[in-house]
């Protein structure tokens, strides 16, 4: 029995229990969530160090951090030093998105090494495999797409991102569309080259039910990605992209039906004024879906620095209706994550969730951020170090103040005018 169709049952299993209490919620408000698909539990039920994390509507945004083989130079040792690093600096999800090396093992050592939930795309591991096989992915047969799916799913992976929705009739549209940027999803590039190279129709959709089979059977939570994800602000809410959503839409529909968790994936490149548009036309289309973005990045010109353009789109989707951030590093497009930029990807990405959850009144959400209000109040230092989102930098940071024995702010020393208007009050500490 998958998570849906306990739920649907009026059970409440012990994910939703724990989820529940992770939340400070009713386990009630969780089974109906589950129940409605508005909140998913990606929980495989052949793993078994994972912690069960809620992801959807009422409840905190999630953080997903993003990892794997790539090219020569990756190694497993590298790659898992930042699951590390990720896990370290607070992330709920880790994606392992091989591309070569030995993808397999990479995925069960990634299992091995985190409680978070854990996704995969399949799609990278076929394409790697088949043209090892016969010189070119091209040749794939469609019973060795579903092999790899069926793999991975045994292992334990708690979450399956799946190009589904990317039909002919959608590249037709975006051939149409006469985009600026054509594709830039690697998964979905590949598939699509497939597509039109074998004249057949996307795997993914025409054998879906296939895919639900291997969901239903391990309680997979399958993450409809978009393959028409914009890839620079000119193409974002064109008609390829929204013609996707639709088919998103019927495929949330039938994954409900046959009792599997779903989530869908969402855009890349949206500019600030069409964020909301972007989030609520989601929301209307799939039913209220979790909707899992990627940033957004909000302007084409940040390299170097496209955490922080992701963080502000990732800030306003969320306030918007999005439940589920995936990070963006500085390397985005650029290059790879060193473990530096995986730690700074991922603390930007919270900095957004947690904003957003501000934002729509989540309970409990500004708590946080009273506590240290009447710490910077009391100049309590340590306190403040202890509740920052990266303690660690902070801390780095206060150590660079050439005299630490002034007890007023970091700017202003003994001329610090929290510190003289408290006094001015009689609201000032004793002692400082």
């Amino acid at each position: 029995m998958t998570q849906l169709s306990a739920a649907l049952k009026g059970v409440i299993t012990p994910e939703m229990e724990s989820v529940a209490a992770q939340e400070k919620v009713t386990p009630e408000f969780i089974r109906e969530g589950v129940a409605e698909g508005t909140i998913v539990i990606p929980r495989n039920v052949r793993r078994q160090n994972v912690t069960p994390t809620g992801i959807g509507k009422g409840l905190r945004t999630k953080v997903s951090a993003s990892v794997g083989l790539y090219g020569d130079k990756g190694s497993p040792e590298s790659e898992l030093a930042k699951i590390r690093t990720a896990v370290a600096a607070g992330t709920d999800a880790i994606m392992d998105l091989s591309v070569s090396g030995d993808i397999d093992a990479m995925r069960r050592e990634s299992l091995a090494n985190t409680t978070t939930p854990l996704g995969t795309l399949p799609y990278y591991q076929a394409v790697a495999q088949t043209a090892r096989k016969y010189g070119s992915s091209l040749k794939m047969e469609v019973d060795e797409l579903f092999e790899v799916i069926e793999r991975q799913a045994a292992d334990g992976v708690d979450f399956l991102a799946l190009h589904c929705g990317t039909t002919m009739s959608v590249v037709e549209r975006a051939k149409q569309e006469g985009r600026l940027d054509s594709l830039v999803s690697f998964g979905g590039s590949h598939l699509i080259g497939w597509m039109l190279h074998n004249r057949q129709e996307n795997p993914l959709y025409e054998h879906y039910d296939r895919v639900l089979d291997v969901a239903r059977k391990y309680d997979v939570t399958v993450s409809l990605a978009d393959g028409m994800r914009p890839g620079c602000l000119a193409d974002s809410l064109d008609g390829a992209q929204v013609q996707e959503l639709v088919v998103m839409g019927e495929l949330v529909r039938r994954a409900r039906q046959a009792g599997v968790q779903v989530m869908v994936k969402g855009p890349g490149h949206v500019p600030l004024n069409q964020l909301k548009a972007t989030v609520t036309l989601q929301k209307s289309l799939c039913k209220g879906a979790p909707y899992f973005v990627f940033g957004p990045v909000v302007t084409d010109i940040a390299a170097g620095y496209d955490h922080i353009s992701a963080a502000i789109g990732g800030a306003i989707s969320a306030w918007a209706g999005a439940e589920f951030l995936c990070y963006v590093t500085a390397a985005e497009h650029i290059g790879l994550p060193d473990v530096n930029q995986v730690h700074e990807g991922v603390v930007a990405a919270r900095i957004a969730a947690h904003a957003a959850d501000l934002a729509k009144g989540l309970p409990g959400a500004a708590e946080w951020d009273l506590a240290l209000s009447r710490a910077r109040k009391a100049l309590d230092w340590q306190k403040q170090m202890d509740l920052a989102i990266d303690p660690g930098r902070a801390e780095k940071i206060r150590k660079t103040r050439s005299d630490d024995s002034v007890a007023g702010c970091a700017m202003c020393g003994k001329y610090c005018a929290m510190e003289i208007v408290s006094k001015y009050l009689g609201t000032a500490k004793v002692s400082c």
